[in-house]
Order: C-alpha cells, then structure tokens, then sequence
C-alpha cells in the first residue's frame, strides 16, 4: 500500500552528533588513533603572520591531504567537494556539519610556501614514523631498499630545443637554481629533456615506450613492512642507490637506528655501494653482487683464478702468477684506474707457451684481471648469499614491491600532479605516510578514537 507523511511540519531543531554516525570500523577512525599533530603548528609558527585575513589551520589541510592519499582521491578539487558531502571526512578534520571547508587552490599555496620550507611533509612522516617505532612496528634488524619508476606531469612528444625559453613556474625555477649551484652531474646528462618538468628522466626501465619519470625509492624495515624512509630522485639507477646512503645515514641521525643487513637487488650490488656498506657502516650485504668476471663463451672467468692477499697476485690454473706495477715508474703510482680497480697482468712468455691459453686469452697476447678496491666487500656478499638467511631475506625484499604495487594500483599514485623534484617527494612523502598509517591500523586493530581536548 503506498503511504504519504502524515507529519504536518518538520522538527524546528534537530539533534546531531557527529561522532555516532561514524562506523567504528572505519579505516579513518582506525587511523586517527595514532596520527597526533599536536606539534605541527609549533613546527610552522615562524612561518605565520601575527597580523592579517586569519589563515587555514594547517593541521586541517594536512588531515584532508592524508584522506585524499589513504583513499586514492587524487584531484585536490574532488577531494575539498567530498570532505563537504561526506560526514567521515568531516570527522577526521575536526569539522563540525556546518563549518566550511578550504578552496582547492589553498592547498597549492601552501604546498609551495610555508609547507616546503618548513619541509611540514617530512615532519609529518616522521611523527607517524616515530609512532611505529614506539608502538613495536619497527624493529631494527634488517631493511629492505628498492626503487619503483612513476610517470612524471609531463608530455611524451613535447622536449626542450636549445632555442626555447624556458618559461615561468616553481618546477622551471628549481631546476634553473640548480644550475647554477652545481655544474657537476652525477651522472651523463640525458638525452632528452622536458619543457615543462626539466628535472624528470626520460627513461624506458619499465620496458615499453619511454617517458619522463621520477623514481620513489623506498627504506622499509622487514619486521612489519613499515616505510622508515623515502627520497624521490629523477629516475636514474646510480641516483636511486645514493639515494640509500641519504635514507640510512638520516635515519640513523634522527632516530638513532642502525641497520645489522641491507636487502637489495642486484642494482645495489655495485662495488661502491658494498664498500660503503661493508667497511663503514659495518651492514651485513644481502645484496647479489654486480660482477662482470663471468663469461659465458667457455674460457676461463675470475673465478679460475686464485687470488692471495698477503703476496697481493692471482695466480692463473697452470701456476703462473699475475702481479700489478710490472713496470718501475720514476714517481710512484697506486695502480688504481679510474673506475677504481686494480690490473693485474700475466707475463707475455708464460702465456704464449701455455697449453691452455685458448681457452684463458685466445685474442690478447696476456691475460689480465681487474679487481676491484672493495673486492673485499664483494666477497663479503657472495659468502651471505651462500647462507639459508640469505633465501629467507629473497622473499622479504618482495614487501618493498608490495607496497608500489599497493601505491600504483589502490592508492593510485601511478603519475605525479606535482612537477619539479620537490614536488615528487612531497607526494612520495605523503603517500609513505599513508601506507604506514594504514599499516599501523591493520596490525594495532580498533580501539575507542582519542580527540585532543575531550574527556
């Protein structure tokens, strides 16, 4: 039967709590319980006038940020048009149902001032960082390190042409202020190079097309997945593994954690790095080593070759010896080459008379071995792959690909809104701090929400 209100006029006053249309089960609720900004507008005082139109709380901008992050609402326009329909959303930012939300462009002002000066993202980070740590997510033992290629804000078909302006914009201006303060590059400079993003890679790794791209790369400790560090690079493979080292020297500095193993693939495999790793931060390398000694047409490889560290020579199948410094210099030389290696060669009469040199050097008249100055290190490396923690090691790097599958996928961070290379690491930034606040959520379970001020 169809029925009709029998309600002559609606309630004059109506009475509503926020706080009980909201599930307990709500992913927002879970992850309220452990994000605590209470210092972030100590953080940015300086960075505020006493005077003037009164500004946006930035704890509210930096709550509607980690909405549109945890939820993959990529457009900042779409996210301030749900935080005003959706009553969850009014909920986590501390907005009652009839106080207005900010305007879209707000965040971009912000983003681009006080927010990256006073780098308010990584401040942020580290409070949900050190929330892990003190809640037991965070154990020390071993970390894990990757890097993953996301698409940049830039075209495919359009590149900078030596007679072109450059035009204006903060992505324009910190890579022309780069310039100017080092002229050296880390690495050869790139073949091609965008009018709109200059400091984006073009790159092919993925495989396919190649594009314009940063590389998000990922410190994660292997106990519970948790990301104790991220440092955006253009996308660039001698970048992404510096950018280790950058990760786990400001993790040590700020939160006193160092490291006992490092799980890596074979990019992080270079000689340089295992030093580094190895001699001076005493890091057990679970990493495969990168060697080219190997060959693959049936000769002799390095590992032929017997090295003896107290006669500093190898010594070749047949008993001969290779020595460095064959010949005697005027001024002494160290014998070390550019690529910090060092040659040692066999004597031209022992290998023409020796049965096996076809198989040893068939096109060189001697055969020579170039070891490296961390060789040392290397070894290091092949002997912890030998061990059954290495196997078990294998299968936890995989926690890294987790999470860049979770970010491309459900949190859909596949292609940067921000251009510039600050603007890559204030999105990586923000999109670690997600994951770990949902992590934390998942692991910690539900509890009753605490609201700073009540009782």
């Amino acid at each position: 039967m169809m029925g009709c209100k029998d309600k002559p006029q609606s309630p004059l006053f109506y009475s509503f709590n926020l706080d009980e249309v909201v599930p307990q089960d709500h992913l927002l609720r879970k992850i309220d319980r452990f994000l605590d900004l209470s210092d972030l507008r100590q953080h940015l005082a300086s960075y505020y006038s006493h005077t003037g139109r009164p500004s946006v709380d930035p704890e509210l901008m930096i709550r509607m940020l980690i909405i549109g992050y945890c939820l993959g609402i990529r457009s900042e326009r779409r996210l301030c048009e749900e935080v005003k329909l959706n009553l969850a959303y009014r909920w986590f930012c501390r907005l009652s149902i009839e106080d207005t939300v900010p305007d879209h462009s707000t965040f971009s002002k912000n983003r681009h001032g006080r927010f990256r000066q006073a780098e308010t993202l990584r401040f942020v980070f580290e409070k949900v960082l050190q929330s892990c740590i003190d809640a037991g997510l965070v154990g020390g033992e071993g970390f894990a390190v990757d890097a993953s290629v996301v698409k940049a804000d830039a075209s495919r078909q359009r590149h900078h042409e030596d007679d072109d302006d450059w035009g204006g914009g903060p992505a324009i201006r910190e890579y022309l202020d780069g310039l100017e303060e080092d002229d050296t590059m880390a690495v050869a400079p790139p073949k091609k190079i965008s009018h709109s993003d200059p400091q984006a890679r073009w790159t092919a790794a993925p495989g396919g097309p190649a594009f314009y791209a940063y590389s998000t790369n990922y410190l994660i400790d292997t106990d519970a997945g948790i990301v104790v560090d991220v440092e955006a690079t253009p996308a660039h493979r001698t970048l992404e593994v510096q950018s280790t080292k950058t990760m786990i020297e400001r993790l040590e500095d700020r939160f006193a954690i160092k490291t006992k193993r490092l799980i890596g693939d074979t990019a992080y495999g270079t000689a340089e790095f295992l030093g580094w790793m190895v001699e001076e931060k005493n890091i057990e390398p679970h990493v495969p080593v990168w060697d080219k000694g190997g060959r693959s047409d049936g000769s002799f490889g390095r590992s032929y070759f017997h090295f003896d560290e107290e006669a500093d020579h190898y010594t070749c199948p047949n008993g001969k010896e290779l020595g460095r410094n064959r010949r005697a210099f005027r001024v002494p030389r160290t014998g070390i080459t550019k690529e910090n290696t060092i040659v040692y060669r066999s004597l031209k009469g022992d290998c023409e008379a020796c049965p096996s040199k076809e198989r040893c050097c068939p096109k060189t008249p001697y055969r020579k071995i170039a070891r490296s100055v961390h060789e040392a290190a290397r070894d290091v490396a092949r002997e912890v792959a030998k061990t059954p923690a290495y196997r078990r090691t294998r299968r936890q790097r995989k926690q890294v690909e987790m999470l860049f599958g979770h970010m491309k996928r459900i949190l859909k961070v596949d292609r940067l809104r921000l251009r510039g290379l600050s603007g890559a690491q204030d999105e990586f930034l923000l999109t670690a701090t997600a994951q770990n606040l949902r992590r934390m959520a998942k692991y910690l379970g539900t509890g009753p929400p605490v609201v700073p001020g009540m009782t």
